[in-house]
């Protein structure tokens, strides 16, 4: 891949060595199954496709009152791997025992029936074992993905690794992939960056795309519905399945938002393609970190794994405000009112960074600020990196990041606000003494 360093690649062989390994045999057998991993995810409140029925065998399949269903919805086999197996139904008709396939073609019950039979028979299993048939209902596509999707609902794909969120892709459905979101079926994978929920580049195939198929309409720029708790949600599912490494696929439905669709133990190595981004570096940086909920390992990947495109990205037509080189703050300490703090905008540092002593003494190194601690060597010796949740407000408008910890105690301003952190402002180049004039 172009722009993509090798040795920040995931390979097959270092997935298995490295990380599948992790993954203990009964969670990898829970996950394999989507019945249980249905009642997981049910228990722990976390949302889902309602199941409509179970199908354990032939006897099942005959009896079972296909003419009743209504609406769309999905037979697939509960240990089935690859998208194999699995039938979308767009919907039912007037006529009784009548159904509509993505694409416009017509079934009958005795087609559901077969289809039911040939997943119990174990066609789509591993192995070829006997299996058992689910439907589920068809969820509502998103409005926003109507016109992108074909013949079926697109999903979004996010790797996690030590409750972290790691990488993450939006697959849409094409004509070639028969309705199914999988890549190796034809689906189109888009590459999304983790701080905005907003697509970056494309995949079709194992080629990386800059349009949609015969379109003119470019892969980047699609803003993800409801990323926050997509990424949430993901990592929620991991500490459920008690899988240390996996991919969580969730669909978005119109009414009721994010679905966990499903989890797979092994998950393929084309999102490093889709997001012209190499897994391996990134969970490297979260490895042995100690992250005690969904809300941090959300926020560490926002943090660790915002891409440049994030820098470019406007938000609504909210007007800009400004602030100079040398501006106040309102910082929230660990406990108490507020405090104004001078500080320095600079540009020319992606992140905010805030003194060591400064910190302690806002009380912002307790435990429940610190969202990653990590020993690192360089040209002074082995040094300790922290990183902690800072809570500012600049120009009125309320500002949540993560700050380097660093020692700035020879140093005239406490703290320094870096780019990431000025999405809306504009920055007034004023000189350092004319600020301090006006506050004389």
């Amino acid at each position: 891949m172009r722009g993509v360093r090798l040795e920040d690649l995931l390979g097959i062989n270092a997935r298995s060595a490295d990380y599948l390994v992790l993954n203990k045999k009964l969670a990898r057998k829970r996950a394999d199954n989507k019945l249980f991993t249905k009642r997981v995810l049910k228990k722990k409140k976390i949302p889902h496709p309602k199941l409509i029925a179970v199908l354990k065998n032939h006897s099942q399949v005959e009896k079972f009152d296909w003419s009743n269903l209504n609406g769309g919805f999905v037979i697939k086999p509960v240990k089935g791997f690859g998208g194999k197996g699995i039938m979308l139904v767009r919907s039912s008709v007037k006529e009784p025992g009548s159904f509509i396939l993505p694409g416009g073609k017509r079934v009958g019950t005795e087609d559901l029936k077969l289809h039911a039979l040939d997943i119990v028979e174990g066609r789509y299993s591993h192995n070829s074992l006997p299996d058992k048939a689910m439907i589920e209902e068809r969820i509502k596509i998103h409005p926003k993905f109507r016109k992108m999707a074909v013949g079926g609902a697109p999903d979004v794909r996010v790797i996690v690794f030590n409750r972290v969120p790691i990488m993450a892709m939006l697959r849409l459905p094409t004509e070639e992939s028969g309705g199914r979101a999988n890549l190796d079926q034809g689906a189109v994978g888009l590459g999304i960056d983790m701080a905005t929920g907003i697509t970056t580049h494309g995949v079709i195939r194992a080629e990386p795309i800059k349009y949609f198929p015969e379109t003119d309409k470019k892969v980047n720029g699609i803003s993800i519905p409801h990323w926050d708790k997509i990424l949430k949600m993901a990592v929620e599912t991991q500490m459920a399945s008690r899988l240390a490494y996996l991919s969580v696929d969730m669909l978005i439905d119109e009414e009721k938002g994010p679905l966990v669709l499903e989890l797979n133990d092994q998950p393929g190595l084309k999102i490093q393609i889709a997001n012209m981004q190499g897994l391996k570096k990134r969970l490297e940086r979260v490895e042995g970190i100690e992250v005690d909920s969904a809300e941090k390992g959300v926020r560490i990947a926002k943090t660790l794994f915002a891409s440049e495109f994030a820098n470019r990205v406007k938000f609504g037509t909210e007007e800009k405000r400004l602030v100079r080189v040398i501006d106040r703050v309102r910082i929230k300490p660990h406990k108490g009112k507020r405090e104004f703090v001078d500080v320095k905008v600079d540009t020319g540092a992606y992140s905010t960074s805030i003194d060591r002593r400064f910190a302690e003494k806002l009380g912002l190194l307790a435990d429940e600020h610190i969202l990653l601690t990590r020993k690192f060597k360089s040209a002074l010796g082995e040094e300790t990196r922290t990183l902690i949740a800072v809570d500012f407000i600049l120009k009125g408008r309320k500002v949540k990041t993560c700050a380097s910890v660093t020692g700035r105690s020879h140093l005239q301003y406490n703290m320094i606000i870096g780019r990431r952190d000025l999405k809306g402002f504009l920055v007034d180049p004023i000189i350092e003494e004319e600020m301090m004039k006006e506050r004389k």
